[in-house]
């Protein structure tokens, strides 16, 4: 399992193996977020076989599948509360984890600024300087 920290409670990761859960809860975790569409992996890979293993090991568990046209303000509200509602560090996977980065980005850009979120994106391996004039947008707005 390839878990990098974005902050102290937040954790990405690429796609998640159903063996993985019993790593993440030794490592702390609490909640599970996939953001991962089950029509871009196989079935042994797919949110149900991902959850029941998660749930054996006493994970929380969400299902939020994001791709470009559903990153919308909705899904990213609802991502934030996701990590907001763990009882504690929070683990979201994707295909390679930059989906969960970004939609932790912008849930985050209202009250920090860009440089504090690119700096802790790139420190985990993501590059999103793309996002800065998003990030620099909601930020000026928040």
């Amino acid at each position: 399992m390839d878990m990098r920290q974005i902050t102290t409670d937040y954790f990405v990761s690429p796609q998640l193996d159903p063996t993985d859960m019993e790593d993440a809860a030794r490592a702390g975790v609490t909640t599970i977020i996939c953001n991962r569409p089950d029509p871009e992996i196989p079935p042994s890979h797919q949110a149900q076989a991902l959850e029941a293993a998660a749930k054996a090991e006493g994970l929380a568990f969400v299902l939020l599948p994001l791709t470009h046209d559903t990153m919308t303000p909705e899904n990213v509200a609802k991502h934030r509360a996701a990590i907001e509602a763990s009882e504690g560090p929070t683990l979201a996977y994707c295909a390679s984890g930059t989906r969960s980065t970004v939609v932790w980005a912008l849930g985050e850009a209202a009250e920090t600024p860009a440089d504090d979120i690119l700096f802790k994106a790139q420190a985990a391996g993501y590059d999103l300087e793309g996002l800065r004039p998003s990030l620099d947008a909601a930020y000026q707005k928040g």
